[in-house]
């Protein structure tokens, strides 16, 4: 699946919110194909000497706030419509883990730096190996983004309670007992009867199910749920951190500007070839002609598109500028014979 690297709002800054949506005509796909193509025109230009998939990626990889991510320093995320850069560390929620995901490997021909860095945004399957703060584990249990069912190693944060089927006798505060497929708890010991059962006693209260949309659960060893027919409490903090503004969000934008102003430019002039290929606006075409000879120089290095040069194995950067500046009286788009 295409990730995008410009966002509708983007879109904003050339034409207006009728307009788009008047060339796009309800289809988000349109704009798909068009960043695609152009994307295509920016990477053919820029990839020999510019870093240029790396500042993409930058982009692409602006995820939406999702409350089962924990988001570390410096990460950026779509929150409220705004792309905004993570101050202080965001946690997710963290549900109770019924079979152990990971595993720490044993093997020592898997070498960190040889193994693919776990990430919250992709799945795994049994034996798929991953690196994690400076570790490599081993997955156990399928789990992962397209599973619903994140699990990052070794972070559990819930612990287990076995509860006995219950019979009449004494119970103390938060014992817990099964009784017809029921998980209860003793809330109170006061006038404690021994003969009525969880179902029918003012003294017990039945364990609630995990709920994922929750986000108060205490810290404490008697907040139970029932999860996948078993009873747990929380050992750590296990909800999810509220963004905040100012708190632990700032407002911020890592993409390139240039890649960003001329991408909207080709995509439009994409978009608007794909309803009428025959009656493209002049403002467009121009647009066009004006983004693509910023490619061209660009790429002869005649400018400075504030992208990181790619770097030889020499340590040296691919193309000195001064090597491009013969190639100037072969411009096509500053000959007049060749236009």
């Amino acid at each position: 699946m295409y990730r995008r690297f410009l966002n509708d709002e983007d879109y904003l800054s050339v034409i207006t919110p009728e307009a788009l949506a008047q060339i796009t005509r309800g289809n988000p796909e349109r704009m798909v194909q068009a960043e695609e193509s152009a994307e295509m025109s920016i990477i053919e230009y820029l990839s020999e000497n510019y870093e240029v998939e790396k500042e993409l990626w930058k982009g692409k990889y602006i995820a939406e706030y999702d409350r089962r991510i924990s988001f570390p320093v410096g990460a950026h995320i779509y929150y409220e419509g705004r792309i905004c850069a993570v101050t202080r560390a965001i946690s997710g929620y963290k549900a109770p883990a019924p079979v152990v995901y990971w595993e720490e490997s044993a093997d020592p021909n898997v070498l960190v730096e040889n193994t693919p860095t776990y990430s919250q945004f992709k799945t795994y399957r049994p034996g798929d190996l991953v690196a994690y703060n400076g570790l490599c584990y081993r997955c156990l249990a399928e789990n992962g983004y397209d599973f619903g069912n994140i699990r990052m190693p070794m972070a559990t944060g819930w612990l287990e309670v076995v509860p006995e089927p219950w019979v009449p006798r004494e119970y103390g505060l938060w014992e817990v007992a099964e009784h017809n497929g029921a998980f209860y708890a003793v809330t109170s010991v006061e006038g404690f009867d021994t003969n009525l059962t969880p179902a029918g006693s003012p003294n017990w209260g039945e364990i609630a199910d995990y709920d994922s949309e929750y986000n108060d659960y205490e810290l404490s060893d008697h907040e139970y749920v029932v999860y996948d027919g078993r009873v747990w409490y929380p050992e750590i903090d296990v909800n999810s951190d509220e963004p905040q503004m100012g708190v632990n969000l700032v407002v911020h934008d890592p993409r390139n500007y240039n890649l960003k102003k001329h991408m909207v430019r080709l995509a439009i002039y994409e978009l608007t070839k794909l309803i009428a290929p025959n009656n493209v606006s002049v403002t467009r075409v121009k647009d066009h002609e004006d983004s693509m000879k910023w490619l061209y120089d660009a790429s002869k290095l005649r400018i400075n598109p504030q992208i990181p040069r790619k770097i030889a194995e020499d340590k040296h950067e691919v193309m000195d500028w001064q090597l491009a500046t013969f190639q100037a009286d072969y411009d096509p788009w500053k000959n007049p014979w060749l236009t």
